[in-house]
């Protein structure tokens, strides 16, 4: 590489780390002083770490699987509170898709060649290498993972989690994983349970669509069914003060964006339904403010369809008429669906989120736009990997009922429900 090239890169990823350190920091001050006097006193896993249970890194060669979402309370990232500790080597940092500074772009893979004179060695698990190899975990006593997740089985991030784990496992590595609350609720399970033919980077386990665990919970899971192998010997911390019923919003902490596209808590609530549409040649409102929120297509007339949904009065929502022109933005969306053109559709309004079901909700969109434009509208093969299965793809096609698709689905999930009891944290 040209000198001149690595000093520009070098410059950029200085500048990057600069920009995202300032924008974090403001965030935080702004959400502090916007949250809500009664608003629960939630501390993280990091934040237990820190200042209860530190000692026990000391003397520790550690790598850290992180984001830009593993900030303390004080709103620091992780691997500056980590490099500040005593006789604690953070020797390499791991970042999932949308990279260490939630930079990029659902799919946009990433590498980091150039050494940061502020950060140890920064190695992407997202692109050629999505497992850690041997040599990149080479003299590590100790895995530290903290990221916060969404609690659906889409978000790569829990993948990721298990490939991690599954070296740590082969290596004889330990693994601590740094609890986070579930932001959508911790005692909500809906959507179907994966059928493990159609594991994927986007669907790891056996668990339902929204599967109602935090990523502690979740790793004991993993661990305890053996959904890995070989499995790693595992540690929790445990978040303090959060309970399952909470949303996001009803604790203390500030809304750290977990990947562009999830810009907000209602997003977030969202998504579990609307990202179903990912596997169709509907837009889900990517390239747009609003991704998630609204969806649509050229050829969709969101007036008809809006009354089609509202005529059912569906429990926690409501659809308004909306229209949308997918652009190209930078770190949300490259090459969205319909780029440029106008698409008509709808937008999902949440009346009342405590009824709200995401993934049903979804379904019933999509029989919805099957039934008004079936010259039209297309199921793509990838709607069976979201799914977990290729009953939801047969199911429209043929015409059954939302009662007939998802009346199995829900008895698979009622199952999972029980095996989860050994594993619940909180």
């Amino acid at each position: 590489m040209p000198k001149i090239l690595k000093k520009t890169t070098t410059l950029y990823l200085c500048l990057l780390v600069g920009l995202f350190l300032t924008s974090i920091y403001l965030t935080r001050e702004r959400y502090l002083s916007d949250s809500e006097a009664d608003n629960v006193s939630v501390l993280t896993g990091l934040d237990v770490l820190l200042s209860q249970q530190s000692e026990g890194l000391e003397g520790k060669t550690i790598a850290l699987v992180t984001n830009h979402t593993g900030l303390d309370k004080n709103g620091i990232p992780n691997y500056i509170n980590l490099m500040e500790l005593e006789d604690v080597n953070l020797k390499v940092i791991f970042s999932p898709e949308h990279g260490l500074f939630g930079e990029a772009t659902a799919g946009e893979h990433i590498s980091y060649n150039e050494k940061n004179a502020a950060l140890p060695a920064v190695i992407s698990l997202y692109g050629k290498t999505k497992k850690p190899t041997k040599d990149m975990l080479e003299n590590i006593d100790l895995i530290l993972y903290d990221i916060q997740d969404i609690g659906a089985r889409f978000y790569t991030y829990i993948s990721t989690l298990g490939l991690v784990m599954e070296t740590a496992g082969e290596l004889g590595i330990p693994v601590l994983v740094l609890d986070r609350p579930n932001p959508i609720r911790g005692d909500r399970i809906e959507g179907p349970v994966l059928d493990i033919a159609y594991q994927s980077f986007v669907g790891y386990y056996p668990i339902p669509i929204q599967y109602g665990l935090t990523v502690g919970e979740l790793a004991k899971m993993i661990v305890g069914e053996n959904w890995i192998h070989p499995t790693p010997h595992l540690e929790v911390i445990q978040v303090q003060n959060w309970e399952r019923h909470l949303w996001y919003d009803e604790i203390n902490l500030p809304w750290i964006k977990p990947s562009p596209n999830i810009p907000d808590l209602e997003t977030a609530i969202i998504y579990p339904g609307m990202c179903l549409m990912e596997g169709t040649n509907i837009s889900e409102g990517r390239g747009t403010q609003s991704p998630f929120k609204q969806i649509g297509a050229p050829w969709i007339d969101g007036a008809n369809l809006a009354h089609e949904l509202n005529k059912q009065n569906l429990p926690g929502v409501v659809f308004s008429v909306t229209n949308f022109t997918p652009k190209s933005i930078p770190g949300m969306a490259m090459n969205p669906k319909y780029l440029g053109e106008q698409c008509n559709g709808i937008e999902i309004i949440i009346t009342d989120r405590d009824a709200y079901r995401s993934v049903a909700i979804g379904v019933q969109i999509l029989l919805a736009i099957h039934s008004l434009y079936p010259s039209q509208f297309q199921l793509t093969p990838f709607i069976d990997t979201l799914w977990g299965s290729n009953k939801l793809r047969y199911g429209i096609i043929s015409g059954l009922s939302f009662e007939d698709i998802t009346k199995k689905s829900m008895l698979t999930t009622k199952t999972l429900k029980i095996r989860c009891k050994d594993y619940i944290i909180y």
